[in-house]
């Protein structure tokens, strides 16, 4: 196994440094991030891996805080008639008593920078450019690296990344990379490990590893988005709840929580999905309407579903029943269906369905989930993902999901998986059914998975 590239990440305090880490190597808790300077104080390491590969190692480091001072200091090594190079000045320094004084900080970066085959110069591009950032970028050059600029904090409207692109070309480093630690571009990565590419021409397989890795996990990670919240779906759609009329109001209410708690369940999935915490997503009370009052024992795919189970005639002979019910105002639907399903010569109606008509004829009704809130669920659950998806590990703020704009789950036909999926409430855990690896049910939630 080759040895991995070893980076340190340098710079100026409180421009981000840990923030980028954090971003890379998907990990909220590395380091401390804190609007205060000199937060880091002391060197961190950490390491991306593909197939148990170690390929990249970075190397959080402390602020530089007084590049003035010690460039000045490093002019002044050199001896009489001695012209030392840059790395050979640094390590004179670093031997002696004013790196474990005064420039103690300073000395802890240049340190890892010259145990490195590279450094990220990380670089707050809302700052202006001064005097001390020219400095700061002298005495890093004097280690003998390649150093790669990396603009942070670019997506903020107070950037400078003009000014810092002029002055980094007059200090001769042409090849920086725009990043966002806090809402990185999509293919923020990819260009920053390109980048280290052309400056490092020997680690290019590895870092070719590792953005088609990255891009996999990407994939891979919404398509796993997808499914929780096709189960979501599935799971309300199938659910049902059989109520006397006098006691809607709190069923009603009962579904309303069912639903919120199981959406809250699918929300931390996502964020653990994603790898961020339970706290960075917050979602108000879930606006639903008063609840549906369906009579899904008869929808199409039910009178199906019966005609699979018990044969032709069944199907048939439940419509008669629904249709009795219509001619009559529907006063008589239980009694009804019950005398059609009997009409169409099935028997095992009363053994698979018995319960639900039964519970028909005492005049109960089925309350289900309203169509409107299966469209709020999905809109809220994609909109989530797609805040995910652009949001940095460094963010410190809540996720906030914006208003969807997406209009086919706002104004068109729901997908058939979830028509499907009321015929059956066996598929839902909200009914309080435990095993629901049913063949059907999967195929129906690979599908709406699909879909969305």
């Amino acid at each position: 196994m080759s040895k991995p590239l070893t980076l340190a990440v340098v710079g100026h305090t409180n421009v981000g440094k840990t923030s980028l880490l954090r971003t890379l190597t998907r990990d909220v808790g590395f380091g401390e991030v804190s609007h205060r300077p000199s937060t880091t104080r002391h060197v961190e390491g950490a390491r991306l891996s593909v197939d148990g590969d170690a390929l990249l190692e970075l190397y959080d480091t402390p602020g530089l805080e007084d590049a003035i001072a010690l460039l000045d200091f490093l002019e002044r090594l050199d001896r009489p008639g001695e012209r030392l190079d840059g790395p050979a000045r640094v390590e004179r320094f670093l031997q002696g008593s004013e790196a474990r004084q005064r420039f103690e900080q300073e000395a802890k970066v240049l340190r890892q920078l010259l145990a490195s085959d590279a450094g990220l110069y990380v670089i707050d591009a809302r700052e202006p450019v001064l005097a001390k950032y020219r400095d700061e970028l002298e005495v890093l050059a004097s280690c003998g690296k390649p150093l790669l600029p990396v603009l942070n904090f670019v997506s903020s409207s107070q950037q400078r990344e003009g000014d810092w692109r002029e002055a980094l070309a007059r200090l001769g480093l042409h090849a920086l990379v725009r990043f966002d630690s806090v809402a990185p571009p999509e293919d923020g990565e990819r260009r920053l490990y390109e980048s280290l590419a052309l400056l490092l021409e020997h680690s290019r397989p590895a870092l070719q590893r590792l953005i088609e890795d990255q891009q996999a996990q990407r994939l891979a990670r919404q398509g796993s988005a997808r499914r929780l919240i096709a189960e979501l779906l599935i799971d309300c759609a199938a659910c049902r709840r059989s109520v006397t009329s006098e006691a809607a109001a709190g069923a009603i209410e009962e579904l309303r929580q069912a639903v919120r708690k199981r959406e809250q369940r699918c929300v931390e999935a996502l964020l653990k999905l994603y790898a961020f915490r339970s706290q960075d997503a917050s979602a108000g009370d879930l606006p639903l309407s008063d609840g549906r009052w369906g009579d899904d024992l008869f929808n199409p795919d039910t009178l199906k579903q019966l005609g699979v189970k018990v044969g032709g005639g069944i199907a048939a002979g439940a419509a008669a029943g629904a249709g009795v019910d219509l001619l009559v105002g529907g006063l008589t639907l239980g009694m009804a269906a019950i005398a059609g399903a009997i009409a169409g010569g099935a028997l095992q109606t009363a053994r698979g369905y018995g319960a639900r008509l039964l519970g028909k004829f005492k005049g109960e009704r089925e309350l289900t989930v309203d169509d409107n809130v299966l469209r709020l669920l999905a809109l809220r659950q994609q909109q989530l993902v797609k805040a995910l998806d652009a949001r940095g590990h460094a963010a410190m703020g809540t996720i906030e999901v914006a208003a969807p704009q997406e209009q086919a789950w706002r104004e068109g036909k729901l997908p058939e998986a979830l028509n499907k999926a009321r015929a059956y409430p066996q598929w839902s855990s909200l009914n309080g059914h435990k095993h629901l690896a049913q063949r059907e049910r999967e195929e129906q939630i690979e599908a709406l998975a699909q879909q969305l």
